[in-house]
């Protein structure tokens, strides 16, 4: 059983960090109040499907780059990139950290490969950022008393 809310939370949260719709914040809650899977696994499983999600935008967005496409994100609206895009030449890589901010992170991943951020180093702030939601989001809903 725990493997398979695992897996759940894995596909959830690699999906909320592409270009589709996810919910992997609310999966996450729901595993911490049912309190069968230790937290650190839930922080761990979650995190790992939001950057290998995030690997696909960056992906994306260097396939679009190297065959001369003029912007990414397939159906983003355009003014979204172009705000992802002038927070990333404002901040320069950095502005990664944001990676995990709604409506700018998954366009600023996708602007990251269109950059050609080295993958190694968006991989690791990317990972930062987005492990330390995850972290904060748990041990916020323990500390409230939600972890069953």
């Amino acid at each position: 059983m725990t493997a398979s809310l695992l897996a759940g939370l894995f596909l959830s949260a690699f999906t909320s960090a592409t270009l589709l719709p996810g919910t992997s914040e609310a999966v996450l809650a729901g595993l911490v109040a049912a309190g069968s899977v230790p937290l650190l696994a839930l922080v761990l499983v979650a995190s790992v499907g939001n950057v290998l999600g995030s690997c696909v935008n960056w992906w994306l967005g260097k396939q679009a780059a190297r065959f001369g496409a003029k912007a990414a994100g397939g159906g983003t609206p355009p003014a979204r990139v172009a705000r992802a895009q002038a927070f990333y030449h404002r901040y320069g890589y950095w502005s990664l950290l944001a990676s995990w901010v709604p409506v700018i992170g998954d366009p600023l991943t996708v602007i990251a490969g269109l950059m050609r951020e080295p993958f190694w180093r968006f991989v690791a702030i990317v990972a930062i950022a987005k492990t330390g939601r995850y972290a904060v989001l748990a041990a916020g809903l323990a500390a409230a008393g939600l972890q069953g």
